[in-house]
């Protein structure tokens, strides 16, 4: 009896091994598109306005950014600064009033010199998966930059890409550098849920009035 169970374990585990590795290589498909190096990104080709996209993360109560959401905004300020990216969308989680990401992204962008007019807000960006939907389907977007960190940043492709939004990726690792350990697991998790987000279930995306930016 306990051999059965051990030959009925070892063979779920084997098959869950399998499926766990093909959907870590379906999501990381897009992995040549990741540019390490930002003063490399050539974007000559692109019409403008060239967009680059902020994943939200965390914010403190002071409306003060977390370091990881720090390290996104300020590579997104390096790429505007050196005349790569031409507006900055922010997009988060704002579903109560009391906490608020893309503004405290807003926030942070413009006082740190970049102009208000080429922060466009994006309220309801409460997933990877919406933010990238939004950006092509309420923004209009048909290409863009992915800021996010290199822990985030295959999925965050993945998606963009399975989407229809073509896009590459610069990782938001100034200072802080990925956790291979506690992130390295989580993101396996979501892996799996963007595999399905993509050929199962795709999730509710709150709707809106188109936004074109300019």
């Amino acid at each position: 009896m306990a051999r059965r169970w051990f030959l009925t374990l070892f063979f779920f585990g084997l098959l869950a091994a399998i499926f766990l590795g093909a959907v870590h290589t379906e999501v990381h498909r897009y992995d040549q598109r990741i540019v390490h190096q930002p003063e490399r990104l050539n974007l000559a080709e692109w019409p403008k306005p060239r967009v680059a996209v902020v994943f939200g993360a965390s914010v403190f109560g002071n409306g003060e950014l977390s370091p990881v959401l720090e390290d996104r905004v300020d590579t997104a300020i390096e790429l505007y600064r050196a005349k790569q990216i031409d507006r900055i969308l922010v997009s988060g989680d704002n579903r109560h009033p009391s906490y608020n990401e893309p503004k405290a992204m807003h926030d942070y962008l413009v006082s740190h010199a970049v102009d208000k007019k080429d922060v466009i807000v994006d309220y309801a960006g409460r997933s990877t998966y919406e933010t990238c939907k939004r950006a092509k389907e309420v923004f209009g977007l048909q290409r863009a930059v992915l800021v996010t960190q290199s822990f985030h940043l295959s999925r965050a492709l993945y998606l963009a890409n399975e989407l229809g939004l073509d896009a590459v990726g610069v990782p938001g690792d100034i200072k802080l550098k990925s956790d291979v350990g506690y992130q390295g697991l989580r993101e396996w998790a979501a892996e799996v849920k963007a595999y399905f987000e993509i050929h199962a279930s795709a999730p509710a995306v709150v709707a809106g009035d188109r936004i074109e930016i300019r």
